[in-house]
């Protein structure tokens, strides 16, 4: 396996401050790397050093001979051509289009943007989509995605994730991305680079870079060793450690797919989660927000909304209930925005009925934060202390101060001056301020933007929280998954229940595209109940391959019990072994069943 790149000591110093120190770290053909750490703790520049942007005050950074770069950067730098030439250059269409995997790449990324358009008429999420698109046609050893998923819809993200474990999955090449999307690195990243910011000192006087520390496997197994480094280390850090706790019981509590590539003990996340409840109470939320919104929250009945003649939503009927948390996916385009327009009260249908509670206090998470801009001579505590003084939240009263706090500003930022602050500290100050005007109904439209990974494990843990009815609207599923007891999805105009969650949504997408196999035409939307059935069909037989599989482990670890009946310790380890397959088969059994409803 060829060696690429190697930091050996490597620094970093902006004017006067150092960034990154004694930085050592190494890439290996084949290598899906993910890089997490707060906003301004150094990723940018760690890529930066990695694509020789920028170059190292101290140690050495070696790329193997002809190394070949391709990255993505948060910027538009794009030109101002044609798509065609964004993405391939001067190649001539033949030299291109005769690779399946570019053709499917266009057909993953760019499906609704012509190859002639000039890329100033596109919007900025088909820009960054055909930017995308141009780094993975490279012909790169080494690519490098800052915030790949931006713009990107639920489907997207799928597309690229499965497109990227297939390029990098065969030892050629490697990966290193940065990324607030944590299904995405739990999905494509087998090695972790944490980036642990530094510190002025006291007074300013020695200050401290920053370093990297690394993990081995995906998100799971990050927050894992993440937790139990904290744990051995027992510092003083209680608050960020318990949230570490709360986050990985409900990665291990979920779903297969989040726990299927992690490399470590079983045994030691047992341990470090025993005591820990689930994330939220729903009884006692769905209690709470019932007494402060009564039994009528909003209801959508038999509601359709057009922009002229495009019709966007059709006879469409949504009931919120008091304490209900909502996600809703979709592609892009699909309506989710004008359904929270709806719900918000900023749209009025063209036909139907919008019913709201008379006791309503609705407050809407823009993808803005302009509003913000009223408050800019002020600072943060005060921004927030002017809305209210205190909030209850988990049946405890917290200051602005503590709440400030909790999401991660710290007492030198607490005092800084909105208009000073950045695009991720503008979004956790927005939501703060929403939260203390004491709503009882909470709409997010794509909560994750401009915030890092803890600043995310901070808001699920404050909103775990909070008695009110929540809507979020999101491509992370990540998000969706944790904070959402129930999602939607909106599918040719029409809301549609996924019991079987985000997954459910991506079968029945995949059916929307199922290509006739006498015609080589795709099948009409809205999605046939045959290509539902035959989609159904291919995952049951999945399941079955599967099932089969861990049926036999379970065999054979049962069998080596009976032999060990004498050796205590050898037997514990095996009945821990058996109930992990059995509760891996529980989970399969579900999935099928999903299955085999659709297939009927």
């Amino acid at each position: 396996m060829a060696h690429l790149l190697s930091f050996e000591g490597v620094g970093a110093i902006l004017g006067s401050r150092p960034i990154l120190g004694d930085i050592t770290l190494g890439l290996d053909d084949g290598a899906r790397v993910g890089v997490v750490g707060p906003n301004g703790g150094g990723k940018s520049t760690l890529l930066k050093l990695m694509t020789g942007a920028l170059e190292p005050q101290s140690g050495q950074v070696t790329r193997s001979n002809s190394l070949r770069v391709a990255a993505l950067s948060q910027q538009d730098t794009l030109k101002d051509v044609t798509v065609r030439e964004a993405i391939h250059g001067s190649s001539s269409e033949h030299e291109w289009a005769s690779e399946r995997a570019i053709r499917e790449l266009h057909e993953g990324l760019v499906p609704d943007v012509d190859l002639d358009r000039n890329l100033s008429e596109l919007s900025g999420g088909q820009r960054r989509r055909v930017a995308l698109a141009a780094v993975l046609t490279a012909d790169a050893d080494l690519v490098i995605l800052d915030e790949p998923t931006n713009h990107l819809d639920v489907d997207g993200v799928d597309y690229l994730q499965r497109y990227l474990n297939d390029r990098f999955g065969r030892g050629k090449g490697a990966l290193v991305t940065v990324t607030h999307d944590r299904w995405f690195l739990d999905a494509v990243c087998e090695r972790m680079w944490e980036v642990v910011p530094g510190h002025d000192g006291s007074g300013g006087r020695n200050p401290v870079p920053g370093h990297v520390e690394q993990y081995e496997g995906g998100y799971a197994a990050y927050i894992l060793a993440r937790a139990e480094r904290e744990r051995l280390r027992n510092q003083a850090e209680a608050k960020r450690a318990n949230l570490l706790r709360k986050e990985l019981a409900w990665l291990r509590r979920g779903a297969p797919a989040r726990t299927s590539k992690p490399k470590f003990r079983i045994d030691a996340a047992n341990e470090i989660i025993a005591n820990e409840p689930p994330p939220r109470d729903r009884i006692e939320l769905t209690k709470m927000a019932t007494a402060r919104l009564g039994k009528d929250v909003i209801d959508l009945e038999e509601v359709s909304f057009s922009y002229g003649d495009k019709e966007i939503l059709q006879s469409t009927t949504l009931r919120l209930a008091p304490g209900e948390r909502l996600g809703i996916v979709g592609a892009n385009g699909s309506g989710k925005s004008t359904l929270l327009g709806l719900l918000a009260g900023r749209l009025e249908p063209t036909s139907g009925r919008v019913k709201r509670g008379k006791t309503v206090e609705l407050a809407e998470l823009s993808q803005h934060t302009s509003e913000l801009d009223q408050v800019g001579d002020m600072r943060v505590v005060e921004s927030v202390s002017s809305i209210a003084t205190a909030i209850e939240v988990g049946g405890k009263d917290m200051t602005a101060s503590q709440l400030v706090e909790r999401l991660g500003f710290t007492r030198e930022r607490a005092w800084t001056e909105v208009n000073r602050l950045s695009g991720g500290e503008r979004r956790r100050l927005q939501l703060i301020r929403l939260l203390m005007a004491g709503p009882n109904v909470l709409l997010m439209d794509e909560p994750t933007n401009d915030l890092d990974t803890d600043t995310l494990s901070a808001i699920e843990d404050l909103l775990d929280g909070w008695p009110g009815t929540l809507i979020v609207v999101s491509h992370d599923r990540y998000l969706l998954e944790r904070v959402t007891d129930r999602q939607v999805a909106i599918l040719d105009g029409h809301v549609r229940d996924l019991p079987g969650g985000v997954d459910e949504y991506l079968t029945l997408r995949e059916a929307q595209s199922v290509v006739d196999e006498v015609t080589g035409e795709k099948l009409a939307a809205p999605v046939s109940d045959a290509a539902i059935a035959r989609t159904a069909r291919k995952t049951m037989a999945r399941v079955e391959r599967q099932l089969t599989k861990e049926r036999s482990n379970l065999e054979r670890v049962q069998e080596d019990m009976v032999a060990a009946s004498l050796d205590f310790e050898k037997l514990a380890k095996l009945t821990e072994d058996s109930s992990r397959i059995q509760q891996r088969i529980d989970q399969l059994e579900e999935e099928w069943l999903w299955a085999a409803e659709q297939a009927d």
